[in-house]
């Protein structure tokens, strides 16, 4: 696979890059969003969008589905040839396929965060017609706002997206035209996703409570036995308390190995800072209070969020704005000709069809907001600028990390509103449902447009099947939400559905629509260094030139994540970094399993966990 060395991806032009893989990577008419590929992927992304939802209303997470989808597909057109019914799927339709299913799994976010919680705050069940409109239209404005930023963090900066890269490297691999290249990185992906899948099981309580092996069984957190023989604490506060824990996920390390040291080690820094510096002063002073006794992540986070997202976007503000030309440059393609043209305007998304298709949008999902969720036309309008300004930050923590900061966001939307709009509740979380959703959609588009860019596909057509994904998402995933909640608004929140992030969603929007003074100053004062420290991290990147060691964003998106899933990350990355280091030669054994193969071990794990997550939860759904 060709891509840009990283001093390349430094000193190249975005002309010079777009031109260069217009010559190298670009795979010119092969076969890409064909009838089968667009039936298939609406087909697997709707199957999928059920196995987000139902970790979603246990967990308040979702899971990237695109990694599963080409896989299953990639095994049924291969069935299919054997038996002569069909040919085998193109790389470039499996690309194609993977964006739709994606689109479509990453469907129930707003059915488990904004849509959710407003329901448990009025007590009112919405129609399904009215969300299952609301939510596609909110998606497809965050196609139309991701695609301006597509040149800039994908063509020109290169970022990782670390799920798509690795659903690039699972897909060149499966249609590898060397056979015994492709054949050794097939087993080598094969190999780590079977060992992922396998430590799944021995570490799922369900699995091993079912066969009788309860005993052997990997717990979640590795340092239980540690922790049951010593209790050391930071300032009276334990390190149990403080999230300080080693987690046994070896996904989150594969993501680590994704995303390379310099963002782990900026994750492990920030996460060092929120967890063994301020939160313990922050709780002997008793302005972080415990809830049942207790301290853990989520009364922690009700105070750091604030400073990791001032970070985040100050950082990513300042970088996105510290390329004017570039900026310029998007909107003046529209009126140049000739050789002055962008060479890549043949396959992009038209610049006009973002600057039509936004304002009409925009105003869409803000008629719908009033008419179905009673937030008024101008408070609606205000969320539009702010869209964009989420958007940005967004994007730049999913390209660095593949982690999109939604529930971050969406908290730092409600303050906004707490202000403008002080007292009214419903007002402060559907606002935040509407930005939140944009900038997860378009994150998520271009976390589905790396692949396609790795593998020289038209990046346009994925837009388009990414529309797909959310009709079919929408179709299938909404109907079964109103089904699990069977007219009773009162199951949200309960024992059968807890609704994790919709619940906080609500807790936040109680706090805030008292007013921003329901804040401590010291959350206020955490936002404006924050701010601060964001810009000079940027400058002293800009000033080195890429070099600087530390990444804003990293470090920001690190206060609203527990300390071990930052640590997890940063092992991955350090382990692979070491690797790079120790076995630099290409002839030796270790070089060409691991460090050659980098990409394609955190794929195999991603995948082998993803796939096993899925399965269990079916499993689990099924026996209750």
């Amino acid at each position: 696979m060709q891509q840009l060395t990283e001093e390349q991806v430094r000193t190249m032009t975005l002309e010079e890059k777009d031109r260069w893989w217009l010559e190298n990577v670009y795979k010119g008419d092969m076969p890409q969003l064909t009838v089968r590929s667009a039936l298939t992927g609406m087909l697997l992304g709707g199957l999928l969008s059920l196995t987000n939802l139902y970790i979603g209303i246990k967990t308040g997470w979702t899971l990237g589905v695109g990694i599963t989808s080409v896989i299953m597909s990639f095994a049924i057109f291969k069935f299919i040839a054997k038996l002569n019914m069909g040919s085998e799927i193109t790389l470039l339709e499996n690309n194609a396929m993977q964006s739709i299913a994606t689109a479509a799994g990453y469907m129930t976010g707003p059915l488990v965060s904004s849509i959710a919680a407003y329901m448990m705050i009025t007590g009112k069940l919405i129609p399904v017609w009215q969300v299952m409109l609301w939510t596609m239209c909110v998606s497809m404005l965050g196609v139309l706002f991701a695609f301006p930023l597509k040149k800039r963090y994908i063509n020109d900066e290169q970022m990782p997206f670390p799920e798509g890269k690795a659903c690039g490297v699972v897909m060149y691999d499966l249609h590898s035209d060397d056979p015994k290249e492709g054949a050794f990185k097939i087993k080598v992906l094969l190999s780590f996703a079977g060992f992922s899948a396998l430590y799944k099981i021995l570490s799922s309580s369900f699995v091993m409570k079912k066969i009788g092996l309860a005993f052997l069984m990997i717990p979640h957190h590795l340092d239980n036995f540690v922790y049951k023989l010593f209790h050391p604490k930071i300032m009276g506060v334990s390190f149990k308390e403080l999230t300080i824990r080693l987690e046994s996920d070896v996904v989150m390390l594969a993501l680590g190995g994704l995303m390379g040291i310099r963002t782990g080690l900026s994750l492990f820094v920030g996460a060092v800072v929120n967890y063994f510096i301020l939160a313990p002063i922050l709780i002997k002073n008793g302005i972080i209070l415990p809830k049942g006794g207790h301290y853990g992540f989520r009364q922690i986070s009700y105070w750091s969020l604030w400073g990791g997202v001032a970070i985040m976007t100050a950082a990513s503000l300042f970088s996105f704005f510290s390329k004017p030309k570039m900026i310029v440059d998007s909107f003046t393609q529209l009126f140049r000709k000739g050789e002055k043209s962008d060479v890549l305007e043949h396959i992009e998304l038209p610049m006009r069809v973002f600057l039509i298709g936004i304002p009409l949008m925009g105003t869409v999902v803000v008629l719908l907001t009033h008419y179905f969720f009673g937030v008024s036309i101008l408070m609606g309008m205000i969320a539009l600028p702010l869209i964009f300004v989420f958007t940005v930050i967004a994007v730049h923590s999913t390209g660095l990390t593949g982690i999109t900061p939604t529930g971050a966001l969406g908290k730092l939307t409600q303050l906004t509103y707490a202000v403008i709009s002080p007292n009214n509740i419903t007002t402060n979380v559907m606002t935040a449902g509407i930005n939140g959703e944009v900038a997860g959609n378009a994150s998520n588009l271009l976390m589905d447009i790396k692949p396609g860019y790795m593998l020289g596909a038209k990046p346009r057509q994925q837009a388009i099947g990414h529309i797909f994904g959310i009709i079919a998402g929408g179709l299938v995933a909404t109907p079964v939400f109103f089904m699990l909640i069977g007219g009773d608004v009162k199951r949200l929140g309960g024992a059968e559905m807890p609704m994790i992030s919709a619940k906080i969603w609500v807790g936040v929007a109680q706090i805030l629509t008292k007013g921003i003074s329901s804040l401590h100053s010291t959350a206020l004062w955490a936002m404006v260094i924050g701010l601060g420290v964001g810009i000079v991290f940027e400058i002293l990147k800009i000033a080195t030139k890429g070099k600087f060691p530390v990444s804003a964003v990293g470090v920001g998106l690190a206060f609203v994540l527990p300390f071990y899933m930052s640590l997890s990350m940063f092992l991955g990355s350090l382990l692979f970094w070491l690797a790079g280091r120790n076995w630099k030669e290409d002839s030796h054994i270790m070089n060409r399993i691991i460090v050659q193969n980098q990409e394609t071990i955190c794929a195999g794990v991603i995948a082998g966990g993803a796939l096993l997550d899925i399965t269990l939860s079916l499993l689990q759904a099924a026996t209750k």
